[in-house]
């Protein structure tokens, strides 16, 4: 299967509009209007096979650090091929390069985003969502959704392999160290980065 990644163009606003309408159900998408993703098609990236998109997702910028996953949405005869993994690795490695320290995303099944090594955390955690989005919201305070979060830093790969820790109800269910590879850097860089992770008693 060759499948490829890229930016969207405004020739694939239409196919993005589509993608969506024809999974919201499924997905629990929201829905998005052609104008809507028309203005913010830079924002987008998608996965193409043969010339036809058959996934897509966007970067959404909620403040000067924390951008979110949206729209993430694949065809449905490709799920299950990592085609979604791949595209949120990809919106996570563009969102570090953009200079985000976190990556977000809003989901009814957070069990895909566990897996890439994104951290289940409550609602309050996201400010930045909940006065971009969520209070003008009709579902506000009573929403179906689990928040997800994933820190972004240079130097580190998400792995789809083995889950971070999960914080519910103030506690931690699974601590495990996050899910990330060491690319090569310089020694000081490291020794930086290993002063940053938290200790979990």
């Amino acid at each position: 299967m060759n499948v490829n990644l890229r930016v969207a163009t405004q020739l694939d606003a239409a196919a993005i509009h589509s993608l969506i309408a024809a999974n919201m159900e499924i997905g629990h998408l929201l829905p998005r209007s052609l104008d809507d993703i028309t203005e913010r098609i830079s924002r987008f990236f998608v996965a193409e096979q043969d010339g036809a998109v058959v996934a897509c997702a966007e970067l959404a910028r909620l403040s000067a650090t924390v951008a979110e996953v949206r729209s993430l949405v694949v065809a449905e005869p490709l799920r299950g091929q990592k085609i979604g993994s791949r595209l949120v690795a990809h919106l996570a490695a563009t969102g570090t390069s953009a200079g985000y320290s976190t990556l977000c995303a809003f989901t009814h099944d957070p069990s895909h985003f566990v897996r890439l090594g994104f951290t289940i955390v409550p609602h309050t955690w996201m400010p930045e969502k909940i006065a971009h989005d969520c209070t003008a919201c009709p579902l506000f305070r009573r929403c179906g959704q689990y928040a997800v979060t994933l820190p972004l830093r240079a130097g580190v790969q998400v792995r789809p392999e083995q889950p971070a820790a999960v914080i519910y109800a103030g506690r931690i269910v699974a601590a495990r160290r996050p899910n990330v590879e060491r690319l090569h850097l310089p020694a000081a860089s490291k020794a930086e980065e290993d002063a940053r992770q938290p200790v979990l008693a």
